[in-house]
């Protein structure tokens, strides 16, 4: 491969529109046709790549009910619920508020699917409850739900498990079970640095809620907790597929929020729809020029090629888990994590296989390293959706991130060393990787 040749002239396209401020999806649909041309092969091929990867993959449709869902949670008063049943739990501690943060992400976890989700809805609104009254520092409490935001997609169910099961075949339902125990991981090392915090900086102490009034809150809040259990259910228990399970939980929280908390108006459930579309769209544009670069990067026989190359090395597998972290971690810096996942990890997969790693433990490492992305700068999306939310200067929530960044990449490097981590849970459910 030259400077010249027609896959040298396709990145540097894609890069160029990039920069230029093309989204990336139609950077990639627009390298990749010219690829075809230049190589003499049929355009027509971008097309019918685009459509066959499109609408003959089922799973792809789990993503926007997905995020229908989220949406539908946030309308209604299923949010405002939840934390305050966290807070009658957790908010008794000193730094309780900043617990009931970390426990939240975690119940929301197994709602959403989407880390952008669990910081713009939930997230929101704990930033308003932790910045009251000058409780703590706007700066700390912006970097807490940037991190707590990254276990939403680990805890299933995950948005990026689905895309990563999509580009591997590995299981869904054993790549939501490996995802359980490292989320718990990542929430127990967030939870670790919260105490020490609370106890070097003095954090506030939460008037304790009543034991009394625990059984009404928690019953106010039942319905809300029986969601992850109505949508876990469902693909455990064989009844529905994930696809379907998504549409359930979407239905779900329609009907809670609507006919049960009656906190849902017309408007609002018409912007919710639109939302759920427009981001929708966004991924599903990045899949589209995602599935056209894979189809010419397959062409150029680009993951054979890298395979031989690592095997020359005579990587062993934990080596080459080690480097992949690397990378990712770098790439996670620069790149959104849906791009990393479509076009990086395809390239990848081929040698993990030869190596003898299982997919379901490479997949959930790899999405731990592409949402630990999301809070690590320079680009850090999570980052800059906090500075939104709050008006907190980046340069202060990078700050403050630092410690909860380091608590996961701690977990990290554990289910890393420790495949059983992951693997554990599927193993009790019949995987038989």
């Amino acid at each position: 491969m030259t400077l010249a040749s027609p896959f040298s002239v396709s990145i540097v396209t894609i890069s160029v529109l990039a920069l230029l401020g093309l989204p990336i999806g139609h950077a990639m649909i627009a390298g990749s046709i010219l690829y075809l041309l230049l190589a003499g092969l049929d355009m027509g091929t971008a097309a019918e790549q685009l459509l066959n990867g499109l609408y003959s993959n089922y799973i792809i449709l789990a993503v926007p009910l997905f995020i229908l869902a989220a949406e539908l949670m946030n309308i209604g008063s299923m949010t405002d619920r939840m934390l305050r049943f966290c807070n009658a739990i957790v908010g008794r501690f000193r730094g309780g508020l900043a617990q009931v943060c970390v426990l939240q992400a975690i119940i929301f976890a197994g709602m959403s699917g989407s880390a952008i989700a669990d910081a713009a809805g939930p997230g929101k609104m704990m930033f308003s409850m932790m910045t009251a009254d000058g409780k703590y520092r706007s700066s700390f409490a912006a970097a807490l739900i940037a991190a707590t935001a990254v276990i939403g997609p680990i805890i299933p169910p995950s948005i990026p498990m689905i895309i990563y099961a999509l580009v591997s075949d590995a299981s869904i339902g054993y790549l939501f079970l490996g995802g359980v125990v490292p989320g718990l991981l990542m929430a127990g090392g967030l939870m670790v640095m919260v105490f020490l915090s609370a106890r070097r900086e003095k954090l506030p102490v939460e008037p304790p809620v009543p034991l009394r009034k625990l059984p009404g809150i928690t019953w106010r809040a039942f319905p809300t907790l029986m969601m992850p259990v109505v949508l876990l259910g469902g693909i455990y228990s064989g009844v529905a597929t994930p696809t379907e399970a998504a549409a359930v939980a979407a239905a779900y929280a329609l009907v809670i929020s609507a006919s049960l908390y009656r906190a849902v108006s017309l408007k609002a459930f018409y912007r919710s729809i639109l939302d759920s579309a427009r981001t929708s769209a966004s991924i599903g544009m990045l899949i589209a020029g995602a599935l056209v670069f894979n189809y010419v990067v397959t062409v150029e026989n680009i993951p054979e090629s890298i395979r031989h190359l690592l095997v020359a090395w005579q990587l062993s597998p934990l080596t080459f888990l080690i480097l992949v972290n690397i990378l990712l971690l770098v790439l996670g810096c620069i790149l959104e994590g849906t791009t990393i996942l479509l076009v990086v990890v395809p390239v990848l997969i081929p040698t993990a296989k030869s190596l003898g790693i299982d997919m379901v433990h490479f997949g959930v490492v790899v999405v731990v390293n592409i949402m630990i992305g999301l809070i690590t700068p320079p680009y850090g999306l999570l980052l800059f959706v906090m500075t939104r939310i709050s008006g907190v200067p980046i340069r202060d929530t990078v700050r403050d991130v630092i410690p909860f960044l380091l608590a996961l990449l701690g977990a990290l490097a554990l289910i890393t060393l420790i495949p059983d981590l992951v693997l554990w849970f599927p193993r009790l459910l019949g995987y038989q990787g």
